[in-house]
C-alpha cells in the first residue's frame, strides 16, 4: 500500500471519528435537555395509571377511569 493510500485511508479514519463523536455530544445534549424539562405531573405514581382522557388516577387493576368512564391503556 502506497504512502498516498495510507494517507487517505487515516484521513478517512479520522473523517468518521469525528463525526462520530459529533453525533454522540448531540444525543447527550438533546437527552439533558429533556430531562431538564419541567412536568405538572408526579415522578412517582406506583400502582397507578393516569387516565389520558382526563388526568385522574385510577388503580391499576382498574380497566376504566373511575372519573369519565373511558378505557385505560394497559
Amino acid at each position: 500500500m502506497t504512502e498516498t493510500a495510507q494517507l487517505l485511508l487515516l484521513i478517512a479514519a479520522a473523517a468518521l471519528g469525528i463525526t462520530a463523536i459529533l453525533f454522540i455530544l448531540r444525543r447527550q445534549r438533546r437527552d439533558r435537555d429533556s430531562l431538564t424539562r419541567e412536568t405538572p405531573y408526579a415522578t412517582s405514581s406506583e400502582g397507578q395509571k393516569r387516565c389520558p382522557n382526563c388526568g385522574a388516577y385510577n388503580a391499576w387493576t382498574d380497566r376504566n377511569c373511575v372519573s369519565c368512564g373511558k378505557l385505560l391503556p394497559g
